[in-house]
């Protein structure tokens, strides 16, 4: 198969889909790989790098769309790539489809076949392409609240961990999955007084058990929510229901009941927010204040630290690119159910229930779409 790796534009996204180590590994198994010339400048990885690993380095992203039949990306394509992708053509990159009306449109106009690393599912319900961005971004989220709670940059001018003789800040974590556990066990190590919510009440004892004295759990609804924000100086939104929107969990009126300089981070921003206020931000331009409240509402955290997330993203994602590569698409997502729930959008259908209902799509059966795949 022909891999595609274009360089990502999106504001300050330094990430790419594929590393020098990643095109050896296609390269082993017979396959060819085209790579955007800088593709990997922002991670660290050079054009000489990938060509030494085997990669054929082309000038242009058109390039790179015009040979590939597989594209390898980090993000999903942004309205300049729209007329790049071709029918039939395997996307295969973070989409969060849910969030985005005209990047489904175009998606079913360009009848591509596209293939999210959020939805890719395994039988135990573990999202193993999406882990390890959570991973990056709840860990970023104490760091960069930590950030802007600092007067000069609008916040409560608290310091997180607080000193001896005064109290440490307190922060809310909304959500107990990977990256409300990742955010807690940083704001905790960093000495903050934290709290936790989540619906599960498994997942609370599971965190009772191994998170350090200073981290505290609380079943999580809107009377407990309403009273944990009064007090609260950094609030992490970390709440995903996989491949569809985010639930508005803090809403538009209870930030009246917050303390001037109090700062929402919302990590769930790039699936709609679980915060009513939160609108996507860039690393350019990552905060806004509404009603003396800080937002950061940055869609791709982990595009800070580029080289970091770009070897734990291509960590889990190559083995299911190469099984792509090896079998087809059609084939590889017959025989590996994970992959086959990562099918958002086939050949202009919507084949993803959370996509469907979040625009009001008719939602078509996978097994159908990928039937009359294979009979054309």
């Amino acid at each position: 198969m022909l891999i595609g790796v274009p360089k990502e534009i999106k504001n300050n996204e330094n990430r790419v889909g594929l590393t020098p180590a990643g095109v050896a590994e296609f390269r082993k198994h017979g396959h060819e790989v085209y790579v955007q010339a800088t593709a990997g400048n922002g991670s660290g990885f050079s054009d000489a790098e990938y060509e030494q690993a085997g990669a054929t380095v082309l000038p242009t992203i058109e390039d790179v769309y015009a040979k590939a039949e597989m594209i390898v990306k980090v993000k999903e394509p942004i309205a300049s790539e729209y007329p790049l992708i071709k029918e039939n053509q395997l996307l295969f990159t973070y989409f969060h489809f849910a969030s985005g009306e005209e990047l489904t449109h175009a998606m079913i106009e360009r009848k591509a076949v596209c293939l999210a690393y959020e939805t890719v599912e395994l039988p135990t319900r573990a999202l193993p392409l999406l882990i390890p961005m959570s991973e990056v971004a709840g860990r970023m989220a104490p760091q960069e609240g930590a950030k802007y709670l600092e007067k000069p940059l609008k916040g409560r001018g608290i310091l997180l961990g607080g000193v001896p003789g005064v109290k440490p800040a307190e922060v809310l974590v909304l959500g107990a999955g990977i990256v409300g556990t990742q955010a807690a066990k940083i704001a905790a190590g960093l000495g903050a007084k934290v709290t936790v919510m989540d619906i599960s009440l498994n997942r609370l004892r599971e965190l009772d058990d191994f998170m350090p004295k200073n981290v505290v759990t609380q079943y999580s609804n809107e009377y407990n929510i309403r009273e944990a924000i009064k007090t609260a100086d950094l609030i992490i939104g970390a709440v995903l229901i996989p491949g569809a929107k985010a639930p508005h969990l803090i809403t538009r009126d209870m930030l009246k009941t917050m303390r001037p300089g109090t700062v929402l981070v919302d990590v769930a921003v790039d699936q709609g927010g679980c915060i009513e206020t939160c609108k996507p931000t860039t690393h350019e331009n990552p905060t806004f204040i509404i009603d003396d409240i800080v937002h950061y509402c940055v869609a791709n955290m982990p595009g800070a630290v580029p080289y970091t997330s770009t070897l734990a993203l291509t960590n889990a994602t190559l083995p299911y690119a190469v099984k792509l590569a090896n079998l087809g698409w059609q084939e590889a997502c017959r025989r590996d159910e994970a992959l086959r729930l990562g099918l958002n959008v086939v050949h202009g259908k919507v084949v993803y229930k959370g996509v469907a209902d979040a625009w009001g799509l008719p939602l078509e059966s996978v097994e159908s779409v990928m039937e009359a795949a294979v009979a054309n």
